[in-house]
């Protein structure tokens, strides 16, 4: 009996079987183009696939990042990019350099890196021969491009100048931008509006990665910075290397060292008024058991000698702005006598024979380890009655995990002139530790405790409208490290209260005081009360510590003078009362 006809629909498996087959033998007999491996989306359309590809070594990184980057001439297609990243077999013993032409045989992929946002279109080779092919140009870019997966492994020259918004030594990397710095979305929109999302997408595609072509952790150096890591705000020019995308954005791995116009170190302000009042975060002053020894502690520094290079930085700082108050935040939460860290920081102000003060609330204030203070010139203030603090609810480190700092009031007088109230504040950092419900982050760019840190301006709102000090004045500041930028809701409830932005009553262009993931804001602010807004005569930032690289400060430099004392800058006001 003659076998049976196969139906129709095996058929037309079989044969759709036998073209695939037939494809997948062609490919991987023919060399293609790696435009065609990379296709048009952020994805290869042949990944998982066998292929030929030819090109030139662009760069070998194989000690650093575990391959070498091959480029070709090109498909003729500007949406495709022209070069990929290769890992090659661990049986290639073969040097390779910058221009050797090669053929690869190998599996497309697309690495996730640390599973962060965004792959790597690679090649896993499996073998690699000799060839003969022409050494690509690099591609000029003047201006950030729409895409940068285009350009992905393609090496490049910008030859726009880059903004330098700070350097992560551990890892070699360098933020940069096209077009001047960026600034954090919160400091100059409302958070999760559609104008918040236009900075963010404004930002990263202005926003590229120099890189020193390594995963190494904590390098003897950043090579591609011959003159050392500059200031944040300097000018870089001649980048060339080649484009890389991994750890969650897109990278330049640089093939040459920049050409570097280092920004300036700013001199101290000056305001004009006959009281100054200064705002400082201090970074964590702690001094160990306050005998010399007890180090290292939680926080802070490390040694005696480092503890000695904080103090002497931040010393050299208030002595430069000249204040007759200041307001202290991340103070060692350790008392009011002696051995305490915020007396001995008073008696190092006095070592020239200096009249420092500090105000003493008796205990705390509050139980978290670290606490605000105020400081202030016995010659030419006095303090006017007892201070008064702000315990309970989210001020409250015992019952909760999290808390704000307890605020410190104490108001104030200068010879016979009205009395004024200055508050020292320190609220919930973003942190997400332990943070649950509303406190969790929304991916509104506010973080974590947000809802924490708007109760806690709620409740110092309420608190000073019941005239804590007892002094019935209308003068009132609210100073100090709100752990929010300017348009997030913490510091929006207070303006809506009717507190005033000194920076804004003083009409000041582009405050900062806080560089975080190379973008600028203002985590410190000075709100005044509308009966002081109008005795404010200025208010300013001395950009000291913000755009300085951390080898600057205490724990990694012998650098004299007040940079990079601390991680935030020190304001400045000024007012005639």
């Amino acid at each position: 009996m003659p076998p049976s006809r196969p139906p129709a629909s095996l058929l037309l498996a079989l044969a759709c079987a036998g073209v695939a087959a037939s494809t997948h033998a062609a490919v991987k007999r023919s060399v293609i183009t790696i435009g065609r491996t990379q296709g048009h989306g952020d994805r290869s359309p042949m990944e998982g696939q066998p292929v030929i590809v030819q090109g030139v070594v662009t760069g070998d990184f194989r000690d650093g990042l575990g391959g070498f980057f091959l480029q070709d001439a090109g498909d003729g297609d500007a949406a495709t990019s022209d070069a990929l990243f290769v890992i090659p077999p661990k049986s290639l013993k073969a040097a390779l350099k910058a221009g050797d032409a090669v053929r690869v045989y190998g599996n497309v992929f697309e690495d996730p890196g640390d599973g962060k946002a965004g792959t790597l279109t690679t090649l896993k080779a499996e073998r690699i021969e000799k060839a003969k092919a022409a050494a690509p140009v690099a591609t000029v870019i003047g201006a950030p491009p729409e895409r940068w997966e285009i350009y992905e492994g393609m090496r490049v020259a910008i030859e726009a100048p880059l903004s330098l918004n700070g350097s992560d030594a551990r890892y070699a990397e360098t933020s940069a931008s096209f077009g001047g710095r960026l600034w954090t979305p919160s400091e100059v929109a409302l958070p999760g509006s559609d104008h918040f999302h236009e900075v963010e997408t404004y930002n990263a595609r202005r926003r590229i990665v120099l890189d020193d072509a390594s995963n190494r952790r904590d390098p003897p150096g950043l090579w591609y910075l011959p003159d050392g890591i500059p200031r944040a705000g300097s000018i870089a020019s001649g980048a060339q290397g080649i484009v890389d995308q991994r750890h969650g954005g897109y990278r330049l791995q640089l093939t040459a060292p920049l050409q570097v116009k280092a920004a300036p170190r700013p001199a101290a302000p000056k305001v004009a008024g006959g009281l100054r009042i200064a705002v400082f975060n201090m970074e964590n002053l702690f001094n160990g058991d306050g005998k010399g020894g007890g180090f290292p502690t939680r926080r802070g520094a490390k040694t005696p000698a480092q503890f000695k290079a904080q103090v002497d930085k931040l010393v050299a700082t208030l002595k430069a702005l000249d204040p007759d108050i200041a307001a202290l935040m991340e103070l060692e939460n350790d008392g009011y006598g002696p051995p305490s860290s915020l007396a001995q920081f008073v008696d190092a102000l006095n070592a020239d024979g200096g009249d420092w003060r500090l105000i003493d609330a008796g205990k705390g204030p509050g139980s978290d380890e670290i606490r605000v203070g105020l400081i202030y010139r016995k010659s030419r203030v006095s303090p006017v009655g007892k201070p008064a603090t702000l315990e309970g609810g989210p001020f409250d480190c015992v019952s909760s995990q999290a808390c704000s700092r307890v605020p410190l009031a104490q108001a104030f007088r200068r010879g016979k002139r009205p009395a004024f109230v200055v508050v020292a504040n320190h609220l919930k950092s973003k942190g997400c530790s332990g943070a649950t419900g509303a406190d969790a982050d929304r991916r509104d760019g506010q973080g974590c405790w947000n809802a924490l840190r708007v109760e806690s301006a709620k409740r110092l709102d309420a608190w000073l409208k019941t005239d804590p000090t007892g002094q019935g004045s209308a003068l009132k500041l609210v100073v100090g490290d709100f752990n929010a930028y300017a348009m997030e809701d913490p510091v929006r409830t207070l303006r809506d209260a009717g507190w005033k932005d000194a920076f804004a009553v003083a009409k000041a262009k582009q405050p900062y005081s806080y560089l975080y993931g190379g973008m600028l804001g203002r985590l410190d602010h000075a709100l005044l009360s509308p009966a002081l807004a109008k005795r404010l005569k200025g208010a300013t930032e001395w950009h000291s510590n913000a755009d300085e690289a951390d080898g600057e400060g205490y724990a990694g430099s012998d650098v004299a003078g007040p940079w990079r004392s601390s991680d935030h800058d020190p304001m400045l006001l000024g007012f005639d009362l």
